[in-house]
């Protein structure tokens, strides 16, 4: 059995869930799902990060401790998870003792190894960012690229990863794992930025004490970054259970926004190598959600919440759009009105209206019975042709591919209706090979539609009979349960209330 272990990026409590977090989200749940139907041993992981100067700021001025003001923010987002039927494994804390413990575990051995030593740094400080900056990334010299407002100068004691030593091995580990960082694009960026030279960096902050303890200096306590990346590696034993972190690292996928490559495709492998361990297998980087043109951001006054969509399209609708509409790696504009159209077009008219329809026709010429698939339909070459596309869509994490590949199977299967026209059929042989293909194909596109949309896909294999024959859809493996041929005949197909009702679009 595979291992398939997919990560989110911790999102930060200084924020609460909008649509850009959740972008990565659904696309993480619907990859687990995906490995799960292909029978794989899935992890997946997303969670909080509760450290940093940003959250203790806040607390502040909220009259808050950072702890309240974490759990308050982090109940947010398994709030916005449960809506969005997010099926995560683990949902880890950087404020749980788990975490502590393998934070200076893996810190405590990079600093064994000889790759952290004390000194005084002073630089350019974003604290929404929790990054430092030199003049030529800012804008005009004193705003921060990504969030457009002023950094600040700051200057302590720190401890330093000699991160400058590792640019070498760095680049040769990306020359030997051509595939570690995904799309193409987004490799060659995190070469680019190993190759312009690297500077040795702070991992450690005496200013402020929200956060981890360095174990061989308590006076600092660990800069957040370094804190958050580790969340990975605590999240499957990394410092406390040995055979278990060697079951799932290094093969995993981390999912991440294009905002934190930096940190996760040069500082995070070089850490590891420190620390003597392997770098992550995958990193697969997408662009920005953008709304109006503009990341979404605490202060842009731009955020939507999955809570603002879900009434109006349902959760599947919410998810499908998200992983249909945009590509993974460029940047993508969300619209409410593209959101319409998209719904419309692939759901209500076309997926929806194919079970209607033939459910409807199964009842009037067939009394309610499904009939068998032909086996040499025209259909079993499409479904053959269509498994492989969205198989290897799914594989290279590109959701927009793979579903554009399953609807092909709906498009055809809706002209073959269109061309032989079976509601004007007679009841009879000619009548049940058509349905009965047609039925073999809403079967098969529930398989492949479910890690999208998929309290539709059960209700799709419970209208058609499969719930009642075979049990549930989720307990179906893949590829074996897409082979033309797996729709029984003889099974009572229901007819009901639209799958998708339409949405007119709201007058502005």
């Amino acid at each position: 059995m595979a291992h398939f272990y997919v990560t989110t990026p911790i999102y930060y409590v200084n924020d609460v869930p909008h649509i850009g977090h959740a972008y990565t989200t659904v696309i993480a749940d619907a990859l687990a799902r995906w490995h799960r139907m292909l029978g794989d041993d899935v992890f997946f992981l997303t969670g909080t990060d509760e450290h940093g100067l940003k959250v203790q700021r806040a607390a502040e001025e909220n009259g808050l401790t950072p702890l309240e003001h974490a759990d308050a923010t982090s109940a947010r987002y398994r709030e916005a998870w449960r809506l969005l039927d997010i099926t995560y494994d683990d949902f880890i804390r950087t404020t749980e003792a788990r975490h502590t413990a393998s934070v200076q575990a893996l810190m405590q051995a990079a600093y064994d190894n000889g790759w952290i030593e004390v000194g005084t740094y002073e630089g350019l400080y974003c604290v929404s960012c929790e990054a430092y900056y030199v003049e030529d990334d800012l804008i005009d010299g004193t705003l921060c690229p990504i969030h457009h407002r002023p950094v600040e100068l700051f200057k302590e004691d720190n401890y330093f990863f000699k991160l400058s030593a590792f640019q070498q091995p760095l680049l040769d580990w990306y020359a030997s794992h051509p595939e570690m960082v995904g799309p193409e694009s987004k490799r060659n960026e995190a070469i680019g930025l190993i190759r312009q030279g690297l500077q040795d960096i702070s991992v450690s902050r005496t200013s402020i004490t929200w956060g981890i303890p360095l174990p061989w200096d308590t006076r600092h306590v660990f800069y957040v970054w370094y804190d958050a990346l580790i969340n990975y590696a605590t999240a499957v034993g990394y410092g406390t259970d040995r055979p278990r972190f060697d079951t799932w690292w290094p093969v995993v996928h981390h999912l991440i926004g294009k905002d934190i490559l930096r940190f996760h495709c040069v500082y995070w492998p070089a850490l590891l190598l420190a620390a003597g361990e392997a770098p992550p297998a995958h990193i697969n980087v997408h662009g920005y959600l953008l709304v109006g043109g503009e990341k979404m951001s605490k202060t842009a006054f731009n955020k939507i919440a999955p809570s603002d969509l879900v009434p109006e399209f349902g959760v599947d609708g919410y998810r499908y759009h998200f992983l249909r509409d945009q590509p993974f790696g460029p940047d993508g504009e969300f619209s409410y009105e593209a959101m319409v159209a998209r719904y419309n077009a692939d759901l209500a008219n076309n997926l929806g209206n194919l079970l209607s329809r033939v459910a409807t026709v199964v009842a009037k010429a067939c009394g309610g019975i499904g009939p068998a698939p032909s086996p040499d339909s025209h259909l079993a070459a499409v479904a053959a042709s269509v498994w492989q596309s969205t198989a290897t869509a799914w594989d290279r994490v590109a959701p927009s591919d793979a579903l554009e590949a399953t609807w092909r199977l709906v498009r055809e299967t809706n002209s073959a209706l269109e061309a032989a026209q079976p509601w004007k059929m007679a009841p009879g042989p000619e009548v049940d090979a058509v349905l009965g293909d047609a039925l073999e194909a809403l079967r098969i596109v529930a398989l492949l539609a479910a890690p999208a949309i998929p309290n539709k896909s059960d209700e799709i294999w419970r209208r058609i009979g499969m719930l009642a024959a075979v049990g549930p859809l989720s307990a179906q493996r893949l590829p074996d349960a897409v082979a033309w041929g797996g729709y029984p005949g003889g099974l009572a197909v229901e007819t009901g209330v639209p799958l998708f009702p339409r949405i007119v679009v709201r007058a502005s």
